[in-house]
């Protein structure tokens, strides 16, 4: 807990916290010498872990719909900043829940107790011409805290760029593919902004007067197409020039349909409708308040950092390659061993291993099912450090009985034995990247 001296200014009560705006402006804010009340859902938790400079009180985006919900925790609060926003929806998780309902009713609340100020983190593109659900949503919620009599900030943020964001990971990988694919060309128009500017920003809007739901829009020094954007990034991580290719609109927007069903995709109907529509702003607002233009896209990536970002980027597209080759060769194997192969030949390759008679078919078809079982757990599974484990298991246990039994497969040709040594050192690199459980549920 932070303790309540003179050297604090305000007592900030910041919502989103854990996410990627929120914690590196919690971090600002205690820079500042803030008191700084983090909303989180279960700050009780058994396993929650808890900063001992900040304070903690429950809060739940898709419960707290009343601001009496909300009116406990503002008691001595001057400040709210609200950060709590979802691009696609999941379960409760809803639009109207995240960004309409709790939202208002947490505004409703910090009007009734007084505070000198609430800061809102909106969205760039969350006006008039909306048209997506995301930028409808934020924009009810602009609308409603304008219309209460408390002064306020509504921060509309472009296409923010920092480490450990989905955006900069997204973009820093399609920056590092040998061939870009852009929908329909890359025309689209954006205008980056580095996170650093952006919480230099609200930074200085705690500090400066406020009307009531006041628009600021937090954008890059100049818009930009698409395609300007990832060849400057990919320049700024030292690769050469990049090579692009146009999508046809007509496959993208095919290609966004099905985004639709896979969970976690960014890519759908409506975030690519958001992508055409473009995202840009005027630059002078955030340069009056960082005193300078902001940070331009040849220096998102600090020289430190470059050869991280570099080796994160490559992975980003080179391990869903690996996973999904490994998986085919489970597939193909099983398939091939249901009778693709001579059944007649299967069984004699396994009766020189001591396999007969109604073992034979048994060992033959149960092999063939669990290799089509690792294939498909290797696409489908969110968590697979298990199945890396079994699989280098079962092949470690096919070369062991292969070489004592059939060595001469470890001077055929075609090395089939041979294949099984990167095959496993890249089930084993795949483990040691994949994290741990635990470490995905903190």
């Amino acid at each position: 807990m932070v303790p309540n001296n003179k050297e604090s200014q305000l007592v900030v009560l910041l919502t989103g916290a854990s996410g990627f705006i929120g914690s590196h402006l919690a971090e600002a804010l205690i820079a500042a010498r803030h008191q700084v009340i983090c909303a989180v859902r279960n700050p009780d938790a058994p396993d929650a872990r808890h900063d001992p400079r900040f304070r903690y009180v429950a809060a739940d985006f898709t419960t707290d719909f009343s601001p009496s919900a909300w009116l406990p925790r503002l008691q001595g609060v001057d400040v709210v900043i609200n950060t709590v926003g979802i691009i696609r929806e999941h379960g409760t998780q809803t639009f109207d829940a995240i960004h309409v309902r709790a939202p208002s009713a947490l505004f409703a609340a910090a009007a009734q107790c007084g505070v000198r100020k609430i800061v809102q983190i909106s969205a760039l593109g969350a006006d008039d011409q909306a048209q997506s659900r995301y930028h409808l949503s934020k924009k009810s919620a602009d609308d409603f805290l304008a219309g209460l009599a408390v002064p306020s900030f509504v921060v509309q943020p472009s296409l923010v760029f920092g480490p450990g964001g989905t955006s900069a990971r997204l973009f820093t990988a399609l920056a590092s593919l040998p061939l870009i694919a852009l929908p329909g060309g890359g025309h689209q128009q954006v205008q980056p902004v580095h996170l650093d500017d952006l919480i230099a920003s609200i930074m200085a809007l705690l500090d400066a007067p406020a009307g009531q739901g006041t628009r600021v829009a937090i954008v890059g020094p100049e818009p930009m197409s698409l395609r300007q954007f990832l060849g400057t990034l990919r320049t700024a991580l030292g690769w050469r020039r990049a090579h692009f290719i146009a999508v046809p609109m007509p496959l993208v927007r095919l290609g966004a349909s099905a985004g639709r069903l896979l969970p976690g995709s960014l890519l759908d109907p409506e975030t690519l409708q958001m992508l055409e529509r473009g995202n840009t702003g005027s630059a002078a607002r955030i340069t009056e308040l960082l005193g300078r233009p902001p940070r331009p896209v040849r220096d998102f990536i600090a020289s430190q950092d470059k050869a991280p970002t570099r080796l994160q980027a490559k992975l980003a597209w080179l391990l869903p390659v690996l996973r999904v080759s490994i998986a085919l060769v489970w597939i193909v194997t099983g398939i091939v061993s249901f009778g693709l192969y001579p059944v007649e030949e299967s069984y004699a390759l396994l009766a020189r291993t001591g396999i007969t008679g109604a073992l034979a078919p048994l060992m033959l078809y149960g092999a063939a099912l669990l290799d089509l079982a690792f294939g498909i757990g290797t696409l489908v599974l969110k968590r697979r450090r298990w199945l890396w484990l079994a699989q280098f298991a079962l092949i470690a246990f096919y070369t062991v009985i292969i070489s004592f039994r059939l060595p001469e497969f470890w001077l055929h040709p075609y090395g089939p034995l041979l294949k099984n040594l990167p095959m496993l050192a890249a089930i084993w690199l795949l483990f040691e990247l994949e994290e741990p459980t635990h470490a995905k549920e903190r």
